[in-house]
């Protein structure tokens, strides 16, 4: 079972609903992801298995990145000890701002995005034209409701400027928040039916010209973080009245000097959870 955004073939309008495979029954009366995620985690299941709208055949449908509304996208940063590793080796100036944060008891947490800005399956990303060496990051995102509870996962890239956040740390708000850096999708899977989100694959294949120009493997085991302590941060000092998606950082990266390029194809796979694939393009303009 998946949750999906999607624009309804009935109305043309944004509608939610839930994909067994074969079809996609919307949820009536609910028209938004936010609006779902105002419900307790009990309540939101029990409406799920009530699915009673129309019904469309799954590939009928054009998928949305499955935020919406007031609903923000946060992230976690060096929760993998490839993380750790890359930031060090990139950083000119701070290197043990990386390996503190590592093992300190309180994680990094960084905005990411609102909803309007997030890209979702079949989207765009973008590289900043100020730039040098850009990247996509894969990382398993927890979809939290209203109330902090994990109801659901999904796939995030939380796409980086290696070049500016190297130069000094304090600079990470540009290297990772602008439009085209980030993308959800293609939809969420309730985390009732995940066992165990500590054992799930991770894969990220970047395509250039037809030819696989870099690709690797990981598994969310190598996490140095809880899940449930991540997002508890995360709602520690701050309220989500519509949920938020918090990704919980990234094992996936490319060794420099590699650079995502214009017209890249990026492919980012968590297993039970779904494959994200977007294009790659250059600077604001292309992203308008």
């Amino acid at each position: 079972m998946q949750i999906v955004r999607f624009t309804s073939p009935l109305t043309s309008a944004d509608a939610v609903g839930i994909d067994d495979g074969e079809q996609v029954a919307e949820l009536a009366g609910i028209t938004t992801v936010g609006e779902l995620l105002r419900l307790s985690s009990d309540e939101l299941r029990r409406r799920c298995a009530e699915a009673d709208g129309p019904r469309h055949p799954s590939g009928s449908v054009r998928r949305l990145a499955p935020v919406d509304g007031r609903m923000e996208v946060w992230a976690a940063g060096v929760t993998y000890r490839r993380s750790r590793e890359a930031r060090v080796l990139e950083s000119e100036q701070a290197a043990d701002v990386y390996e503190l944060v590592y093992d300190a008891e309180r994680p990094e947490l960084f905005f990411k995005s609102v909803a309007w800005k997030v890209s979702g399956d079949g989207g765009r990303i973008s590289v900043r034209e100020d730039s040098g060496i850009d990247v996509p990051e894969p990382e398993l995102g927890l979809v939290l409701n209203a109330h902090g509870e994990i109801v659901g996962y999904t796939v995030v890239d939380d796409v980086s400027s290696r070049t500016i956040e190297g130069v000094n740390p304090l600079y990470l708000p540009q290297a990772k928040i602008y439009l085209g850096g980030c993308a959800v999708g293609p939809a969420i899977r309730p985390a009732w039916e995940v066992a165990d989100p500590y054992a799930l694959d991770i894969s990220l294949s970047i395509v250039r010209a037809g030819e696989t120009v870099w690709d690797g493997k990981a598994s969310t085991s190598q996490l140095n973080r809880r899940l449930d302590d991540l997002a508890g941060y995360l709602f520690r000092a701050d309220s989500f009245p519509d949920g938020a998606v918090l990704a919980t950082g990234t094992c996936l990266v490319p060794d420099l000097p590699f650079t995502l390029q214009d017209g890249d194809t990026v492919s980012i796979g968590i297993g039970e959870i779904g494959t994200l694939t977007t294009t790659v393009v250059k600077g604001l303009a292309a992203m308008s």
